[in-house]
């Protein structure tokens, strides 16, 4: 039996994440947390985002995690460096993808829609300020983690919130979005119905899987089963709409972590 990648999340949003590493290393037994409880960390201050991923970490490695991906940009930004500095196994972080919008952009506008604990966070100053060129256009996505989080992704109020969110950005001429939370990648079609066709949505899910694996390999951590990998879902509030999110063919547990 083979150790299970560690997945948590604020929520149901980091099941983007597991679906993209699912896709890529199938024969990897994998654990998602979704902290749905406490979502959205957000709003959350620094302290309480690094004492809730501690938990959520410490919970994966009493399930014999060899690897841990934090699957929520809030948490990443404010709290991977002190669970590295804590606990000796490597953790994959989640930012948002500011490095290719702004190398690619040519209009020099880049949206950048994401938590109010990411965009206020240093490590997404430090990002930015890397592009001196470049115009980003910030927009904290007040509500809509709670919408998704209460399984409201088509509602008229997201409807509604997007538009709000989105219509300066396009006004500013905006070539690219990048959205800075793993929640957001359930919104790509309401989004496309809102942007026009030249403006390019970009998130981290591809390369995180890509990362996960690539760190993986060089820990000799790989899992050489010839089997498909188990994938287990805990969840510390109704399972409704993880469940929903991540299929039938997966079965989600309620409970207190």
């Amino acid at each position: 039996m083979y150790n299970p990648i560690g997945i948590f999340d604020s929520g149901v949003g980091g099941t983007s994440i597991w679906k993209q590493i699912h896709d890529l290393l199938p024969n990897e037994n994998t654990i998602y947390l979704a902290d749905s409880k406490n979502a959205p960390y957000g709003y959350k201050s620094k302290d309480e985002i690094i004492a809730l991923s501690e938990k959520n970490t410490e919970y994966l490695l009493n399930q014999n995690a060899k690897i841990i991906v934090v699957a929520c940009n809030t948490a990443t930004t404010n709290a991977i460096k002190e669970l590295r500095a804590k606990y000796n196994v490597p953790f994959i972080g989640i930012e948002p993808a500011i490095k290719p919008a702004a190398i690619h952009s040519k209009t020099h506008k880049v949206g950048v829609l994401a938590t109010q604990g990411t965009i206020n966070s240093e490590l997404f100053a430090k990002s930015t300020a890397n592009f001196s060129d470049v115009d980003f256009i910030e927009q904290i996505g007040h509500n809509l983690v709670q919408l998704i989080e209460s399984g409201q992704i088509n509602s008229q109020k997201m409807t509604d919130l997007l538009h709000q969110y989105l219509q300066p950005m396009i006004e500013q001429n905006i070539d690219f979005l990048v959205l800075g939370c793993t929640h957001y990648p359930y919104l790509i079609p309401q989004i496309q119905k809102i942007l026009p066709k030249h403006i390019q949505i970009i998130d981290s899910g591809k390369a995180v899987a890509k990362q996960t694996q690539s760190i993986l390999e060089q820990n000799g951590l790989l899992s050489h089963s010839i089997e498909k990998g188990k994938a287990v879902f805990y969840t510390n509030s109704d399972k409704t709409v993880l469940q929903s999110l991540i299929g039938k063919d997966f079965l989600v547990t309620e409970k207190d972590f």
